[in-house]
């Protein structure tokens, strides 16, 4: 059964909302002004290298933080192009992930890193899988988006309130 338009349109905004936030988070490092970012100009090519590494052990903490924040976005895909090919879904992962290092190296806001294009395309990957396998065990692509809907507006509602507090009080 084809999903309505209604439900593509509110799984659309879904998406919108979900992506502002993780450009607000990685470029803008969740300020609320241009006037609180840092200058920060650096590139790491080495995978896993230097800016993975905190007191001489790696730091896994922001590796599964990349990864986990990439989930949504291959599930979103997932849902929004049904019939496209996993690796058609995962080049567009990694070529948003890439834009993103390359916005933070061009204006000066950040480390660009080859770990985090590494983690946010692999969690990218996780999300359009998790979706597929959802897909075939609930055995409806329908109702797999309709639960991932509901659980995107929670979601998104939830973060939303924090934000407006966040906002509130300062």
């Amino acid at each position: 059964m084809i999903q309505s338009k209604k439900q593509t349109r509110w799984m659309l905004g879904l998406f919108l909302i979900y992506f502002v936030v993780i450009i607000w988070v990685i470029i803008f490092k969740m300020s609320f002004s241009i006037h609180e970012l840092t200058q920060l100009r650096s590139i790491n090519l080495i995978p896993y290298g230097d800016s993975a590494i905190v007191n001489q052990q790696v730091d896994f903490s922001e590796i599964y933080m990349n990864i986990l924040a990439f989930v949504p976005f291959g599930i979103y895909l997932a849902m929004l192009k049904p019939n496209s090919a996993i690796v058609k879904l995962v080049a567009i992962v990694g070529f948003t992930s890439l834009s993103i290092e390359v916005i933070q190296y061009l204006f000066a806001i950040g480390a660009s890193d080859i770990t985090d294009l590494i983690g946010n395309t692999f969690g990218g990957l996780l999300g359009i899988l998790f979706n597929r396998v959802s897909v075939e065990i609930l055995k409806s692509r329908q109702k797999t988006n309709k639960i991932f809907n509901i659980l995107a507006t929670i979601g998104t509602a939830s973060f939303l309130i924090l934000v407006a507090l966040i906002f509130m009080a300062n």
